[in-house]
């Protein structure tokens, strides 16, 4: 890389997206030798030319480095979502410039054990005392990490680099004649840059029809509606005690929900024996439940590692997804993709049954070599393999035995129920079996299937993005079923949350609506109620209701005065793609060219000096993650893994002119 002239680059957005193209630009200007110059470069004796510098405008209203979602003051029983091993702000891929300065999270983690900082709260000194590298931490004390680590990357700034943090908001960026850029400031105040990297993180978005008209309901009959919202935003303190709350959503925000509402107010978990139980404090609201499977996200299996280290994907593999390519086919997702995937999952499975059951299956050997027979994809046709391995299983494997892979996420179909309170003892059931399971990890048959398709996952990232698949297979197969099948499967949260809700239930303090229900407003009474077709019973009735769900990620409702700029100048666009039947849809995110991003302005042509990263690119890439992956000890390191931190310095690198 050479660097003969000043640069200066704007980072709109100043969470892990921004901060983690901040500690690209700083390594490889590093990288680059002293001010920035090529150290392979002849000197020119005499030359007066200046030496070259890089100026950094950092943008954004929330503190850099955690930005808006990871703020290090929000309540610690917002948890992530993976252990302390997994996330990092730091690249550890060797053919990468080497950073400035810090580390992953759980180095940190583990640092601060031995060496606080001085300016640790009192709050993350308690945290960190307990937390191990398997535990799940706070998002508070994460958001303490990117901060923390923020602040290391300003104390190590290179020879010729400046940064300027701006805690304000962009609301416009405007392409000036020379090829420049001019960021306007909420203050008033323009900065002249000559890049500008979009890394916009959750926006605020417009509500859905049904949301409008519940809201504006809500406020004619005097009735409590909270939108979808980033949890640390809410105040919970406006939903009154010992009434009823109904709750839309059983994925990851319903447990944060739960956790305001419960222990958030004074109750306590207690360890019984053989089980949790729950003791209100009384200050609680009665939960009720409801989403369309009627029951929450599937919890983690308890595991050693990220993936499950028995589990080695024989179908779904990279290498045998790059053979599409090899041979000039852009692949179909449920015609050439899940097939293989499927495989690997009923593998998994009864792989784990042999192995975790003996006497399930009376000739293990011969079973396994046939199974291997019928799974191997010599035959293309769906329906072949499919039959060929059903006529295994049912020679071999007990009806009770057999794992149905759709059904898992949908435990309750096919059931109906007298009353809630006979629903709500079968969804207590669920939970503790579900639990349970994870408590076995990798001798749980069902959770190896889904490791399986967590593997996968990873492995489909990479091979999906940037036009990897056909516009109508992810349109109607990796958007259209797959993604919320994985999600509810492979996404959950940690099976303690399982056992809490469990418990919670049992405690009356949570009660459930029922699988597909349907939400109204009752003027009559003034209430808002819901109802399952499977429940046969009364609807569940509240003066409050909770959508459950973080704001939209869908760049056409965005209400950021930013992206609504851009849009309306023809800067961007939203990327639209095709169905099946020919009928042009608008994709959630931005229209990008390949990596680096750039984004494609309404005419067609691409803005250079324009990037974009992170969640405006859920249209180029499949399953953006809310942190890159860092390099663990055991198990596999997929190319998904740190797909940010390479986009990051790619981005870098074009801005340096690399």
């Amino acid at each position: 890389m050479v660097t003969t002239q000043s640069i200066r680059t704007a980072l709109i957005g100043a969470g892990p997206r921004g901060a983690s193209v901040l500690e690209r630009l700083l390594a490889n200007w590093a990288a680059a030798g002293p001010s920035g110059s090529d150290p392979a470069a002849p000197s020119v004796p005499g030359s007066a030319e200046a030496a070259p510098r890089l100026h950094i405008d950092v943008i954004d209203p929330y503190p850099a480095g955690p930005g808006h979602v990871w703020q290090p003051g929000q309540s610690r029983l917002y948890l992530m979502n993976t252990q302390s091993f997994y996330p990092t702000l730091i690249p550890e891929d060797p053919s990468l410039a080497a950073p400035v300065a810090g580390t992953t999270f759980d180095r940190w983690r583990a640092r601060q054990q031995h060496d606080p900082l001085p300016s640790l709260t009192e709050d993350e000194r308690a945290e960190l005392a307990v937390l191990g590298s398997r535990d799940f931490p706070s998002r508070a004390l994460y958001g303490r990490y990117l901060r923390s680590t923020f602040e290391e990357l300003l104390a190590a700034l290179p020879d010729g680099v400046t940064v300027a943090v701006h805690e304000s908001s962009a609301t416009a960026v405007r392409p000036a004649p020379d090829g420049t850029f001019d960021v306007v400031l909420a203050g008033g105040a323009t900065l002249a840059v000559d890049s500008v990297v979009l890394a916009l993180g959750h926006l605020a978005s417009r509500l859905s029809p049904e949301q409008r008209q519940l809201q504006a309901a809500a406020g004619q009959l005097g009735l409590r509606y909270l939108p979808p919202a980033v949890p640390a935003d809410v105040d919970w303190s406006v939903i009154p005690a010992q009434e009823p709350v109904l709750v839309r959503g059983m994925g990851l925000n319903f447990f944060d929900v739960m956790g305001q509402l419960t222990e958030g107010r004074g109750g306590k978990f207690v360890d019984a024996g053989d089980t949790l139980e729950y003791l209100p404090s009384g200050q609680e609201p009665l939960i009720i439940a409801a989403s369309r499977r009627g029951t929450p996200y599937r919890s983690k299996a308890t595991l050693d590692g990220y993936y499950p280290a028995l589990v080695t994907l024989r179908y779904c593999t990279e290498g045998a997804l790059k053979r599409f390519a090899a041979a000039g086919i852009i692949p179909a997702f449920d015609h050439d993709l899940w097939p293989l995937l499927h495989r690997d999952a009923l593998w998994a499975y009864y792989t784990t049954l042999v192995r975790s059951q003996p006497g399930v299956v009376q000739d293990p050997a011969t079973f396994l070599d046939e199974l291997d027979e019928a799974l191997h994809p010599h035959a293309h046709s769906t329906g072949r393999w499919e039959d060929d391995f059903n006529a295994v299983i049912a020679g071999h494997v007990p009806p009770a035995n057999r794992l149905d892979l759709r059904s898992l996420a949908a435990p309750l179909a096919g059931r109906s129920f007298g009353s809630r309170a006979e629903l709500d003892a079968a969804v207590v059931d669920y939970l503790l079996d579900d639990a349970r399971r994870s408590a076995l990890g990798e001798d749980d048959p069902v959770k190896m299937a889904i490791g399986a398709l967590h593997h996968g996952r990873a492995v489909l990232k990479s091979v999906v993005a940037d036009g990897g698949i056909t516009d109508e297979s992810w349109v109607a197969g990796l958007r259209g079923w797959f993604e919320s099948f994985v999600e509810g499967l492979a996404s959950g949260p940690p099976a303690l949350r399982a056992e809490q809700l469990a418990a919670l239930a049992r405690a009356g303090v949570v009660s459930f609506v029922g699988p597909d229900p349907k939400f109204r407003l009752d003027r009559g009474k003034g209430v808002f109620t819901a109802a399952s077709p499977w429940v046969h019973d009364g609807a569940a009735e509240a003066r409050t209701m909770v959508e459950a769900l973080a704001p939209a990620n869908r760049v056409a409702v965005n209400e950021s005065p930013l992206l609504e700029q851009l849009l309306a100048d023809g800067l961007v666009r939203p990327r639209t793609m095709m169905t099946v039947e020919g009928t042009p849809v608008q994709a959630s995110g931005l229209d990008v060219s390949p990596h680096p991003y750039r984004p494609v302005a309404a005419n067609g042509d691409v803005a250079e000096r324009l990037f974009v990263l992170g969640l405006q690119l859920s249209a180029a890439q499949w399953g953006t993650a809310i942190a890159a992956e860092a390099v663990q000890q055991a198990g596999p390191v997929y190319a998904s893994g740190q797909r940010t931190l390479r986009d990051a310095d790619e981005i870098a690198r074009a801005i340096l002119g690399a």
